[in-house]
C-alpha cells in the first residue's frame, strides 16, 4: 500500500503518557499527524466524544488488558475513535469522499493500533464513514457512533425488536441506553427505562413508555415480563435478571459494570456466557462499524427519530477533564469533545 505524509506536519493531540488518573496521564502535545493510507481519509477533527474503551485504557485496569495494550505506557498513545469533521486529505483510492465533505464515523479498528480521535486531524477507513446530517451538530454526529450503533445492532439486529415487543433497558439514561430507548420506540417497540429518580422524567422525553427508580424498586422482582432486556449496568446476578424474561425473551448483556467496578462487571458477563448454556437465551453485541450501520444511523438521526443527549461538552484542551467524568459514572447521555 502507497503511504503518503499530509503536506503540514505536526499537529496538536491528548497523548496517553501512562496509566493512571486522566488528569495526570493525558497531556496535550505537539505530534506528528498520522500518515494516509490509499484506502483512508484524513479528517479534520470538530468533534469526538469519549466511550467505556477509552477510561479502561487511561486507567490501565484491570491490569491483565495492559498485557495487550502495552505493560507500562499504552502502544496506542491518542484514544478516541469517534470522530465527526471535514475531510482535509483523501487517500489516492478513495472516489465517493472528497475533501470539504463533512462526514461522521469511526476510527475504531478492533485490536489494532489506530491514531486516535482527541487529537486535531485523525485518519479513518473511507469505509467508515458517511455524509453528516445536516440537521445534526458535529458533536451530536460523533456521540452518536459507537454507542448509536451498539444500541442499533442490540435492538434491531440481535434482539430483532419490532412492533408488539416488551423491552427493558437498564441503565436507560446513559451513553448505550438513552439512543436504544429511542431506537426501540422507533421499531415499534413498548419501553421501560430503568434509570435514578433524576433522570426519569428525562428517559420519560426519550419517549421511554415506563419508568422504574432502581433506587426504589428492584426491576428483577417486577410482575411484568419482557421479550427483550438490554442490560447496561448489570447491577443484578444474570439469573436474577433473567427470571423477568418472557418464556422466549432474550437477555443482552452489554456492560463491563458500573455497579461494583470494572471486575464485578466482567465476572457477571461471564457468568451471563455460562447462562446462556442453558434454557436462557442470552446474546451479546459486538460492536462493529461500517457504512451499513452509518448510514442506518444516519438516518435515524436524520428524521429526528433519534437524538443524541450530550450531558456536557468540552474542549480539546480539557480531554482529561472529560474522561474523568466519564470514569464518574453518572453522565446523562454522552460526553463530547469539540476540537
Amino acid at each position: 500500500m502507497t503511504i503518503t505524509k499530509s503536506t503540514t506536519s505536526t499537529m496538536k493531540a491528548v497523548v496517553q503518557v501512562g496509566y493512571g488518573p486522566p488528569d495526570q496521564v493525558l497531556k496535550m502535545q505537539e505530534v506528528d499527524r498520522p500518515p494516509i493510507g490509499d484506502d483512508n481519509v484524513m479528517v479534520r477533527v470538530r468533534a469526538t466524544s469519549v466511550n467505556t474503551p477509552d477510561w479502561i485504557a487511561v486507567t490501565g485496569i484491570p491490569y491483565i488488558l495492559r498485557l495487550q495494550s502495552g505493560l507500562r505506557r499504552p502502544k496506542t498513545q491518542v484514544r478516541g475513535t469517534d470522530v465527526a469533521g471535514v475531510v482535509e486529505v483523501v487517500g489516492t483510492k478513495v472516489t465517493d469522499i472528497r475533501p470539504g465533505d463533512e462526514v461522521f464515523g469511526s476510527a475504531w479498528a478492533g485490536s489494532q493500533a489506530t491514531p486516535g480521535t482527541f487529537a486535531e486531524f485523525t485518519v479513518v477507513p473511507a469505509n467508515q464513514l458517511v455524509a453528516k446530517p445536516l440537521n445534526v451538530t458535529f458533536e451530536e454526529a460523533a456521540a452518536s457512533v459507537m454507542s448509536g450503533i451498539t444500541a442499533l445492532i442490540a435492538m434491531r439486529d440481535v434482539g430483532k425488536v419490532g412492533p408488539g415487543s416488551h423491552v427493558l433497558i437498564n441503565g436507560a439514561s446513559g451513553g448505550v441506553g438513552t439512543l436504544a430507548v429511542q431506537i426501540a420506540k422507533a421499531l415499534g417497540a413498548e419501553v421501560t427505562g430503568v434509570a435514578s429518580t433524576k433522570n426519569l422524567e428525562f428517559v420519560r422525553s426519550l419517549g421511554a413508555d415506563h419508568v422504574i427508580d432502581y433506587t426504589t424498586e428492584d426491576f428483577t422482582l417486577s410482575e411484568p415480563r419482557y421479550d427483550v432486556i438490554l442490560d447496561n449496568v448489570m447491577n443484578h446476578p444474570p439469573s436474577v435478571t433473567s427470571k423477568v424474561l418472557t418464556p422466549t425473551g432474550m437477555l443482552i448483556p452489554n456492560s463491563i459494570g458500573n455497579s461494583g467496578g470494572l471486575m464485578a462487571g466482567l465476572l457477571r458477563g461471564a457468568r451471563a456466557a455460562l447462562l446462556a448454556r442453558g434454557s436462557t437465551n442470552v446474546q451479546f453485541v459486538k460492536c462493529e462499524v461500517n457504512r451499513e450501520y452509518l448510514d442506518a444511523l444516519a438516518t435515524l438521526l436524520r428524521s429526528g427519530e433519534v437524538k443524541v443527549p450530550i450531558d456536557k461538552t468540552y474542549q480539546l484542551g480539557d480531554t482529561a477533564d472529560a474522561v474523568a467524568h466519564m470514569l464518574g459514572h453518572h453522565a446523562r447521555g454522552k460526553v463530547a469533545i469539540r476540537a
